[in-house]
């Protein structure tokens, strides 16, 4: 029923827990498709490691290996290998609960017109387990959500790319993740679909979005994209006839947009965007940053800002490892 797509890229020291995961599900009617895009680590041997370790047969598992093209490409050619009618993804930083593909097997039965199923999940930073507070409603436990509503709630992703399922055939409609993207390539697919089809939500966290791999390791970071690979300067005009993904990428836009800003680079992309923005939708404070305060200013508040919170990390690592304490001799 599943084909489980792993892109896979310099991720050693993960890969091996998310195929474990995927390999303890307690329903079996899956095969998983690892893609590598061209890593320079040993992760392919780590992979055929816990595959022999764990007797995986062949047939239920292919390994596609092919030069580096991102993200986006290696998911698509992943899903081309696919022979079953749903599509999961987990990326091989991160790793499922045991119940997840029979929870989200019966989520199908009971909505089988619904163009994505997703599942809520477990923000895993510095060691600790977070449930990802999503904005539906108290005591929502599953059904159809308007996913533009419920991410801008609480700006916690809803359809998050390790806890969602998409249909093969929808996904070739749609011709699937755009491959220049190397930000945002989920939310640009999310959007497309969810303008078509029912969202159909979980509110049960069976996934774990690992947090604590390494900066470099992690799209979301300090890097700053080119233009045509970040999805906030993508073409949505399409869509700003619908109010609710207007004010979700808006929102989206104003704190995704600053590091760009602050940075001066690609600034005129970020003024065109900002141009379009309805400021009194928003915070003051972001009217503050974009349009009252020098740049200089908010380059220098937001740098106290990065300064205060590495601090407080290290302070909680010393801590953590007891550093402040010393036994008496």
């Amino acid at each position: 029923m599943f084909s489980v797509i792993i892109p896979l890229y310099n991720k050693a020291p993960y890969i091996c827990k998310a195929i474990e995961s995927v390999f303890a599900q307690t329903y079996n009617d899956f095969e998983l498709i690892i893609v590598d895009d061209g890593s320079a680590d040993d992760s392919l041997e780590v992979v055929r490691s816990v595959l022999r370790k764990l007797d995986i047969g062949k047939v239920r598992v292919k390994i596609v290996e092919q030069a580096n093209q991102g993200v986006s490409v290696a998911r698509n050619n992943g899903v081309k290998q696919a022979q079953y009618d749903y599509i999961a993804f987990l990326d091989a930083d991160d790793w499922w609960d045991s119940s997840y593909l029979e929870e989200m097997s019966m989520l199908i039965e009971l909505y089988a017109n619904a163009g994505i199923y997703s599942s809520s999940y477990f923000k895993v930073k510095d060691g600790n387990y977070t449930p990802a507070n999503i904005g539906v409603e108290s005591g929502f436990k599953l059904g159809i959500i308007n996913y533009f509503q419920t991410y801008a709630r609480t700006m916690y992703q809803p359809v998050w790319t390790g806890s969602v399922i998409v249909k093969k055939t929808l996904f070739s409609e749609l011709q699937g993740f755009k491959p220049a993207l190397k930000l945002g390539e989920d939310f640009d697919l999310w959007v497309r679909i969810a303008m078509k089809y029912p969202v159909v939500f979980l509110n049960k966290p069976l996934a774990y979005y690992n947090q604590d791999v390494e900066q470099e390791n992690r799209a979301i970071g300090d890097k700053l994209y080119q233009p045509e690979e970040h999805m906030l300067f993508s073409d949505y005009s399409q869509y700003r006839q619908n109010k609710d993904f207007l004010y979700l990428f808006e929102t989206l836009a104003l704190y995704g947009l600053l590091p760009y800003y602050i940075a001066n680079k690609n600034i005129n992309n970020v003024k065109a965007v900002l141009k379009t923005i309805n400021w009194k939708a928003h915070p003051l404070k972001y009217r503050l940053y974009y349009r009252i305060l020098p740049r200089l200013v908010v380059k220098f508040w937001f740098g106290i800002i990065k300064l205060a919170s590495r601090l407080k990390r290290y302070i909680i690592l010393i801590i953590d490892n007891g550093m402040f304490f010393s036994k008496k001799e």
